[in-house]
């Protein structure tokens, strides 16, 4: 049975390439859980949802496969590309490394952290709504922040580079947290361990708070074993 995805944030397609604004559509979709992995991809159905012709989505879904989101399924067709335990694992556990070592640069730099606060304070209003989708920009733009703020070049680049795959998992598993204000609680401690210069307690909860992220269950999720 093909389930067909359901795109809910069809935005206004602006003037650019038509296959660029709805590959832009749905690679959102993917990224804030709306087609979660192993959905399939049916061609017909996007285009209908998006009132355009094929072609554009037949090359939207192109893009998609060259960015790792969308893959060809023997026999079935194109689906989203699930994801598996052990990527998430080598991702987070990666991520973990990359966040405890921009608190350390942080701290010995004594770097102004102030714009944490902004990602924060907009993730408990995003929690108040029930407005998941506001809450997984915030928290994206948090930890994009935290990394951005250590201002290690490299470590900004290759970070952009797992953006896709960690902000995907990121917002499946808000999606299955029942409790918005529990995602949003994680973030002003760590704040606050960053201002206070104590870079072993800061270090500690964003560890814990990335290992706890990455603890999904896959029957929950739509992840591979």
């Amino acid at each position: 049975m093909i389930i067909e995805p359901q795109v809910t944030d069809m935005a206004r397609i602006e003037n650019v390439p038509l296959r660029v604004s709805v590959a832009d559509i749905i690679r959102q979709a993917i990224l804030n859980g709306t087609m979660r992995p192993g959905t399939p991809v049916v061609e017909m159905a996007l285009a209908e949802q998006l009132n355009v012709s094929r072609a554009p989505v037949r090359e939207a879904i192109q893009i998609l496969e060259a960015d790792g989101l969308i893959e060809s399924e023997p026999y079935k067709g194109k689906r989203v590309k699930p994801l598996t335990l052990k990527e998430v694992e080598e991702l987070y556990s990666l991520r973990e490394q990359f966040e405890a070592f921009a608190i350390r640069r942080i701290v010995e730099r004594q770097v102004d952290v102030s714009e944490l606060h902004t990602h924060s304070d907009t993730m408990f209003v995003a929690a108040e709504r029930s407005d998941l989708a506001a809450l997984n920009v915030a928290d994206e733009a948090f930890h994009r922040a935290l990394i951005r703020l250590a201002d290690h070049g490299l470590m900004l680049s290759l970070w952009d580079n797992l953006y896709l795959r960690i902000r995907q998992i990121m917002a499946l598993r808000n999606s299955a947290n029942r409790d918005l204000r529990a995602v949003a609680r994680n973030h002003p401690p760590i704040i606050a361990a960053i201002e206070k210069r104590d870079m072993i307690l800061a270090i500690s909860l964003i560890s814990d708070h990335t290992r706890s992220a990455s603890q999904i269950a896959p029957e929950e999720l739509g992840i591979a074993p």
